[in-house]
């Protein structure tokens, strides 16, 4: 008889040197942004409860400790194949390459500890440890640090390749960094982080392991938890009956919404409803900090309802029926609202779309938090909608600057700011929000603090690249609208048409080609700041790239407004984009040449359009 052995593994003793290969028939890696973003807040927060400023990396042995989960291992032929896990040993694999390479460019000794962890030596030739064949070329890309590109690939390689550059742009490592911490956390990671391994000799065994574990006998999930807390004072058969089936049908609607199944959608839109509108604290920011409010609904939001029956007048049936029947209901569907404003370009609601676009994740928490169960389905949208429009305004400011946005450097704000704008009338709201932004101290012009320059100093990078296209996206279509044509930015920002828009640069790749620049850096700074791009579809970007600015510009006057304007065609046929210069006072010009002077010129035609774009009398419009 095949034996069922269960043991608890660091990762460092998971990983090292043993590879975890996956059956054809087992799901796609899915894990979304949002899954990636709580691991990494749920791993630095508890590495920082216990990391102090001058430890030496010894003493990360008496650290804290953070468990996985379980995963289920079937052994067979000479291999461990991953029956229960997959998602969880795919993301703690891409994150161990993200370190091997972070401590690899810093020369630190822990990289050869690493190292085995993600791929061993067979013979000569290194073997990766995640032995997933048709996945191999984007783990030996990322593990290398060489170009790829995942179009075209199936949908596990396209999600790695993603969560890849989540976890590569996480705030935890900027922290890690400003806190010399990085070798500290790499040890904690490998020696006090981890999870049960259940492995068995036997295929049958091992899928009657992972069916128990998720049907039969499947725990109880936090929702299902709650919703039995709900439940056991309401002793009347008729009410018991209504709230249950009307907290299914809730479940059902959210874990489906959109045509697809998952799971946790229903557990996401509890803990954005519980945060957004109770969560009274939340853990200080330093070591040994217990975790609050804020973060234990974010863990286990039924135990923290039960604990808190009294804060949130629950615990009577009367109380708890009316939670069931009217509350959840009524967030859920303004969760979904959410939802659906974020994925379909929605007129009214175009800020959650935007926010959507800049992949904000805490937006549904916060949008839910001015709600109010009497608020009528309007009163809702405008909420909703001017609620939006601030955190666009608030993202965009800190965009332009290079302050991160991340889930884990903005949570503290975002609990602040759900707090004080909780179920508050939209005249109240208007005024709270318009208050914050102007004592906000980043500005689209800089951040004194921070000694940021805001729009002038916003140039093309790695990091900005996303909040650049983002941003002439948002432009163009402010252009377009203004000259009377058709609102395009979801058109624009769309990847997956046959021919998507792409950043083109207008000055050409080669410095040769230019005069006017000391030294080729020199010349890079400039052609990469934002005033000297523009957006053009992909196929038209790609005929343009070498050429000089007098052959492109011909080609620029067929295109949106925005890349048309340095052309004289609009100025002359197009008295519509004329009006909307004129009544904007947007100093909009044509150019023969485009020079140091003719870019800087172009930059306070950015300054001022963006002014418009990203005006807080965006509020008030919102409102209405």
């Amino acid at each position: 008889m095949s034996t069922i052995v269960p043991h608890y593994r660091s990762v460092q003793a998971l990983l090292q040197s043993q590879s975890f290969s996956i059956d054809e028939y087992q799901r796609e890696y899915k894990w979304g942004k949002e899954n990636v973003e709580e691991l990494l807040s749920d791993l630095q927060a508890k590495f920082f409860s216990s990391f102090k400023h001058g430890d030496g990396t010894p003493q990360v042995s008496g650290y804290a400790e953070y468990f996985l989960g379980s995963i289920i291992v079937s052994k067979r032929n000479g291999k461990n194949y991953l029956i229960d896990g997959q998602q969880r040993v795919t993301s703690l694999t891409l994150l161990l390459i993200h370190l091997y390479r972070l401590a690899t460019n810093q020369k630190l000794p822990v990289v050869q500890t690493v190292a085995p962890l993600i791929f061993s030596d067979n013979l000569g030739q290194p073997k990766f440890n995640l032995d997933i064949p048709e996945r191999l070329p984007v783990i030996k890309a990322l593990f290398e640090g060489a170009a790829f590109n995942p179009a075209g690939d199936d949908e596990s390689i396209q999600t790695m390749y993603a969560r890849y550059q989540d976890i590569a742009g996480n705030d935890l490592f900027d922290e890690l960094a400003d806190r010399q911490a990085l070798p500290h956390f790499i040890y904690w990671l490998m020696t006090r982080v981890g999870l049960i391994e259940i492995s068995t000799e036997n295929d049958n065994y091992a899928y009657a392991i992972f069916e128990t574990m998720n049907d039969r006998g499947k725990p109880l999930s936090p929702v299902d938890m709650l919703k039995a807390y709900l439940l056991a004072p309401i002793e009347d058969t008729e009410t018991r009956k209504k709230a249950n089936a009307t907290w299914k049908s809730e479940v059902l609607e959210l874990i489906s919404w959109g045509g697809t199944h998952e799971p946790e959608r229903d557990a996401n839109c509890i803990k954005a409803w519980l945060r957004a509108q109770y969560a009274e604290t939340i853990r200080d920011r330093k070591a040994g900090a217990t975790d609050k409010d804020w973060e234990l609904i974010g863990t286990a939001f039924h135990r923290w309802v039960r604990d808190h029956s009294d804060q949130l007048t629950l615990g009577k049936a009367d109380t708890n029926a009316a939670l069931m029947t009217t509350s959840f209901p009524f967030f859920a569907k303004a969760y979904q609202r959410i939802l659906e404003a974020g994925r379909q370009y929605t007129p009214g609601l175009a800020a959650v779309y935007y926010n959507a676009h800049n992949d904000f994740t805490w937006q549904s928490t916060v949008l839910l938090a001015p709600l109010v169960e009497t608020d009528d389905s309007d009163t809702v949208r405008r909420k909703l909608a001017v609620t939006a429009t601030y955190l666009d305004i608030w993202l965009m400011r800190r965009a332009v600057n290079y302050i991160r946005v991340g889930y884990s450097s903005v949570s503290y704000a975002m609990f602040l700011l759900c707090r004080d704008i909780r179920r508050k009338s939209v005249p109240e709201l208007v005024d709270i929000l318009r208050d914050k932004l102007a004592k906000d101290d980043a500005t689209l012009s800089g951040s004194p603090t921070k000694g940021r320059s805001g729009l002038d100093g916003l140039a093309l990078n790695q990091w900005s690249r996303r909040y650049i296209f983002h941003l002439l996206a948002r432009l163009t279509a402010a252009t377009e609208a203004g000259a009377g044509r058709t609102d395009s930015f979801d058109k624009l920002v769309d990847r997956n048409v046959k021919n998507p828009f792409d950043i083109e640069h207008i000055w050409p790749a080669d410095f040769k080609l230019s005069s006017g620049f000391q030294s080729e850096q020199e010349y890079d700074e400039w052609r990469n700041h934002v005033a000297s791009l523009v957006l053009l579809p992909q196929d038209v970007n790609r005929s343009l790239q070498d050429k000089l600015y007098a052959e492109k510009r011909g080609h620029y006057a067929k295109q949106n407004f925005y890349a048309a304007s340095l052309d004289d065609g609009p100025y002359q046929h197009q008295p519509k984009f004329q009006q909307f210069a004129t009544a904007r006072q947007l100093p909009f010009k044509a150019y023969t040449n485009f020079t140091k002077a003719e870019q800087l010129e172009r930059r306070e035609l950015i300054a001022k359009l963006a002014d418009l774009v990203w005006s807080p009398d965006k509020l008030e419009e919102a409102a209405a």
